[in-house]
């Protein structure tokens, strides 16, 4: 008999500050991290959090999956690629349980075959035996730009009315590094980088779609929300690894806007569905910070957390995908 689940699966945060250099680890697959990023890092997860430097991203995703699991009648587990609960961990204890077909989705909406590529070689690695769907991307569902949209509108209208400025909006996601999503070529004996153009099964090129899914899930949102016209994209988080990371970056972004008169902006991130560092330091403090240095307001909306309208979202992605697999 056929016992199916739902796998939700995170990128993972460190419980605590001490925690960190092990987590960077495994970020980075092992490789020598300089021990000042590593203690900038420390430094940015010291301030956020409660307690101080506790990130909530792990409790914010069980949650998640609680809320999905009571709405769906179905179990799901919950399994982090860079700390506790891994994800081969949690695979196999989804084995153990019985389980024989999985709906995995992975909370990164947007795909990248490098990030989300991962995600899914972490999963299928330890699911001998089972049955797996997995969603490769899902930056264009519907309830998505609908959860998105429904934080944005009350974001746009109390800094209005506290500044008594046209607002822009400025929506972003996570950078990554252009290695992730380009192919080294050669062109007169010189090294040069180009998008990857292998081709599909029916010849067409074959980009990694993470930059455009990110946009159009922005512009998505943004055509819920009139108050939104005129809004601009930038990639934020750019990492501290070597080589260049995609752009345009946020500060330059928000540079160009001071210059064009803005003063007052609602930096709306679409590719993270709960708060952490990335949220919690580097918008509501570093952003911020710089903003105010060019004589600009900036906030953001509530993250989706616990959004009912992204648990519909992530019910209707597992009924989807039962479906296929069954």
């Amino acid at each position: 008999m056929s016992k199916r689940a739902v796998l939700l699966l995170a990128h993972g945060t460190p419980d605590t500050v001490e925690e960190i250099p092990g987590y960077l680890r495994n970020v980075v697959s092992g490789r020598p991290m300089p021990q000042h990023v590593v203690e900038e890092i420390q430094h940015r997860y010291s301030l956020i959090g409660e307690p101080k430097g506790h990130s909530p991203l792990t409790d914010l995703t069980l949650e998640q999956g609680a809320l999905l699991a009571s709405a769906l009648g179905e179990p799901v587990y919950v399994g982090m690629r860079n700390w506790r609960p891994y994800i081969a961990d949690v695979v196999k204890r989804m084995r153990e349980d019985g389980v024989t077909e999985v709906a995995a989705i992975c909370l990164a909406p947007q795909n990248s075959r490098t990030s989300v590529g991962l995600y899914r070689r972490a999963a299928l690695a330890e699911a001998a035996g089972m049955r797996v769907d997995f969603t490769e991307g899902w930056a264009e569902e519907p309830l998505l730009a609908d959860a998105f949209a429904e934080r944005l509108r009350p974001a746009i209208a109390a800094l209005a009315a506290e500044t008594g400025e046209r607002v822009q909006v400025l929506f972003t996601a996570h950078s990554v590094p252009c290695r992730t999503i380009q192919a080294p070529a050669v062109s007169d004996g010189q090294p040069i980088l180009w998008p990857t153009l292998k081709q599909d099964a029916e010849g067409a090129p074959n980009v990694d779609p993470y930059a455009v899914e990110a946009k159009r899930t922005a512009a998505m949102v943004a055509e819920r929300v009139p108050e939104a016209a005129g809004w601009c994209f930038a990639f934020q988080s750019q990492g501290a690894s070597g080589g260049p990371w995609i752009g345009p970056a946020v500060e330059a972004t928000l540079e160009a806007m001071a210059k064009g008169g803005v003063k007052a902006v609602v930096l709306q991130p679409v590719g993270f569905l709960c708060d952490h560092v990335e949220i919690l330091y580097d918008i509501d403090i570093a952003f911020r910070e710089f903003a105010a240095g060019l004589g600009i307001e900036l906030r953001r909306p509530e993250s989706l957390n616990s959004s009912p309208r992204l648990t519909e979202a992530l019910a209707k992605l597992a009924r989807a995908g039962f479906a296929r697999v069954g």
